[in-house]
């Protein structure tokens, strides 16, 4: 069955979309002792959602519940720190180390404030778990929608460069795609550019207009996939 059956009522597709976006928000999130305890709550979830969404979940569990930790992390770090390709900032596939990357980072910390949205954890606000975390709270889905919609073409370079290291994390971001809407040929094309010219490279200016707290990083703490 479709994941856009129109046998399933509006209601229970929208849950689905939140307890897939939490689902994927926690998986691709840098592990830990607290990520390695949900995991079972994590594959339940999985495991209830349509085949679809849940199915390309599973190998990702698998993988971070077969640890130990510290290769997870290292791992973790390989795939997302050290790959510009595999950014979880999505601004960057657009800007880019540019002055746009700013005016793009205030307007995603002034649509979280429009919505309400008070994260728990301090990072960018184009951090992609940051952004499914709004997606799956209650009321916050139409802004993130808005947001993963205006940033798709990232998402699919992503996913392709997930993809193409035969990453495990590559599950989540397919889950994601499961419940966006189908890409176009457009959106096909401008990701299929930006895998071969990559983001803009201008190293200026990243700092937006405005202070960015409450989700600056502070200093010294670990990005959990900012490129260098």
């Amino acid at each position: 069955m479709s994941r856009r059956s129109p046998l399933t009522p509006p209601a229970t597709r929208l849950r689905q979309r939140q307890v897939a976006c939490a689902v994927v928000s926690a998986l691709l999130r840098y592990p830990d002792e607290a990520l390695i305890a949900d995991l079972p709550l994590l594959e339940a979830a999985a495991g209830a959602l349509p085949e679809p969404i849940g199915s390309p979940l599973h190998p990702l569990i698998c993988h971070l519940a077969s640890g130990p930790l510290l290769s997870l992390q290292v791992a973790y770090v390989a795939t997302f720190d050290l790959r510009r390709r595999n950014c979880l900032y999505l601004s960057y596939y657009l800007n880019g180390d540019t002055r746009l990357r700013g005016v793009a980072l205030w307007r995603f910390q002034q649509a979280y404030r429009r919505a309400g949205f008070r994260p728990a954890r301090s990072e960018l606000p184009d951090y992609l778990p940051m952004l499914l975390e709004l997606a799956a709270s209650d009321g916050g889905e139409a802004t993130a929608a808005a947001l993963l919609s205006a940033h798709r073409q990232g998402i699919r370079m992503l996913a392709s460069a997930l993809e193409a290291s035969r990453s495990p994390y590559a599950g989540a971001i397919r889950a994601l795609e499961a419940v966006l809407p189908p890409s176009g040929p457009r959106l096909i094309t401008e990701a299929a550019r930006l895998a071969r010219e990559g983001p803009p490279a201008e190293l200026v200016g990243l700092d937006p207009p405005g202070a960015l707290a409450p989700y600056q990083v502070p200093s010294g703490a670990r990005t959990g996939g900012q490129p260098s």
